[in-house]
């Protein structure tokens, strides 16, 4: 039986986070159904809310389309934490909530008394979740970073770009796309806990540490045989060819990845088998890898004549991996992404009706559909007050008098 009950409804949380990462996770946690309250001040609002793209290229703080994924189905609090009203409006927040989220620097929530030895005090069985670059203990815990430096520290710019150039990094911040599935599973791990036991408990969590999780192989290869991997642009040690092709179109592509002579031959097929594929330097693996540079050239003389999703039909029927370099447009229009209704339209108060991403991960028995659109900053800061905090008319007024209230 289906309920309609969403897993996480009842469950309360407060996030003084901004960004990714922190964001990301009290999301998806409000996209299973916990009431989730998104707090910043218009002074330092989230850096989310600045960053391109913005809605029809038009700027402005409540457009950015990074803030309206990352922070849907979430309510918004413009609170100054400056003023004592602000502070205490905040342990008000904290009070109330089951999970309490921060991703300042080590420190910060220190100076507010929201460190776990205050919120603790405020609320008991409260479960507080720290994320920051490095964690809050060691010699780097305060390094003032994003996932862009992080990833570097992780390793992860010693391996992407060519051998003949420099690091060229991994798209975007890359440990605050991969530290989220940490924290969402670490937070359903302590409510679980605390529904056992009636104690919450303090998750301090490394964002540096999540992104290391996923170059095992340059770890292994290190500790294993003190081999440091290093860039090799869009090549594989055990695979050939193996690369990035370009395709018809403007700037179409399409991957295509070797690994085994049953590969090879069935690759050999559906190109049609011209002569240079019988020749002695690609007839093994160990051929191709000493002749890459030569074979890379032949594979896309092949590739430029198709369009990428022929390319990825044709290879893929042939059991070679192999698949399309998608834009944001393919990406939109992918019929599988349709099919699963991973897009999935929401009205934004200022932007009006926006595509945005559904959770990432289904449940069988409950369903899953984003309730509310990202909220303009201080938009829900009535609903709040009065709604959850249960101020009386008299006092919310007078709190937007004062600028506690922004």
């Amino acid at each position: 039986m289906i309920s309609k009950k969403k897993p996480l409804e009842g469950i309360k949380v407060v996030e003084l986070a901004r960004v990714a990462v922190g964001p990301c996770t009290g999301r998806i946690l409000g996209n299973w159904g916990a009431t989730v309250i998104h707090v910043e001040t218009s002074r330092r609002p989230d850096i989310c809310r600045t960053i391109y793209p913005f809605k029809d290229n038009i700027s402005g703080i409540n457009r950015g389309g990074y803030f309206a994924r990352y922070n849907a189905d979430k309510y918004g609090m413009a609170l100054d934490l400056g003023k004592p009203k602000g502070l205490q409006l905040m342990k008000r927040l904290i009070k109330w909530s089951d999970v309490f989220i921060e991703s300042n620097a080590p420190g910060v929530v220190t100076k507010y008394g929201l460190d776990y030895e205050g919120v603790v005090k405020i609320k008991a069985d409260i479960i507080m979740l720290s994320t920051c670059q490095m964690g809050q203990e060691g010699p780097l815990a305060e390094f003032k970073a994003y996932g862009v430096q992080s990833a570097a520290m992780a390793g992860f710019d010693e391996v992407t770009g060519y051998p003949d150039g420099d690091p060229v990094g991994p798209f975007g911040s890359y440990t605050d796309v991969v530290s989220p599935q940490f924290l969402i599973v670490a937070v359903l791990a302590a409510l679980d806990y605390r529904r056992r036991t009636g104690k919450g408990q303090y998750l301090d969590h490394s964002q540096l540490e999540a992104g290391i999780h996923f170059l095992p192989t340059m770890i292994l290869e290190y500790s294993t045989r003190e081999k440091i991997m290093t860039r090799q642009g869009n090549r594989e040690i055990y695979a050939s060819p193996h690369g990035c092709y370009r395709c018809r179109g403007d700037d179409r592509w399409c991957v295509i990845a070797v690994f085994s002579d049953k590969e090879w031959l069935s690759f050999c097929t559906v190109i049609g088998n011209p002569g240079w594929t019988r020749e002695a330097r690609f007839a093994t693996i160990l051929d191709r890898k000493a002749n890459e540079d030569s074979l890379d050239k032949l594979v896309e003389n092949w590739t430029i004549n198709f369009d990428p999703w022929e390319v990825m039909d044709m290879m893929q029927k042939a059991g070679v991996p192999s698949g399309v370099v998608a834009t944001g447009e393919d990406l939109h229009r992918d019929p599988q992404l349709k099919c699963r209704g991973h897009f999935t339209t929401v009205n934004h108060t200022e932007m009006g009706p926006i595509p945005c991403d559904n959770a990432p991960f289904k449940l069988s028995k409950t369903p899953c559909e984003i309730r509310k659109a990202a909220p303009c900053l201080g938009e829900d800061n009535e609903f709040i007050c009065k709604n959850i905090l249960g101020l009386p008319d008299e006092e919310f007024v007078q709190l937007i008098q004062e600028g506690v209230l922004e």
